[in-house]
């Protein structure tokens, strides 16, 4: 019997070592896969970084900038759905290893974990 298995996570990061895991360690795994949203890496990538605002020409200027402004970048130019890292792991297998599956599901920090009932 196929039995498909759901985890939430915080992070892929997490989520890719808890598949791994479960990938070397349980036997009758067919396949894994994580899903989350790639928009939140730009979040990731904005730490350390600085955001240049140059100011509009004035009309006498003769196309020369006025200004150029520097500020720190913060992860919160991007609004908080977007900045979601929570990951979905899917795992599907023969059903002989699903105790062992959601054990280390668990102890590697997975959250509202789906077995179906056999």
């Amino acid at each position: 019997m196929v039995t498909r298995i759901t985890a939430e996570f915080e992070g892929p990061e997490s989520a890719e070592m808890a598949l791994k895991k479960i990938r070397e360690n349980v036997s009758g795994v067919y396949s894994t896969n994580f899903v989350y949203n790639r928009d939140s890496n730009k979040a990731e990538k904005l730490r350390g970084a600085t955001i240049y605002t140059i100011l509009p020409t004035a009309v006498t200027s003769q196309n020369y900038l006025t200004a150029v402004l520097e500020s720190p970048a913060s992860k919160d130019v991007i609004p908080e759905p977007s900045r979601s890292r929570k990951t979905t792991v899917f795992i599907v297998c023969d059903g002989s290893g699903t105790n062992k599956i959601s054990s280390i599901l668990t102890s590697m920090g997975g959250n509202n974990i789906y077995t179906p009932l056999t």
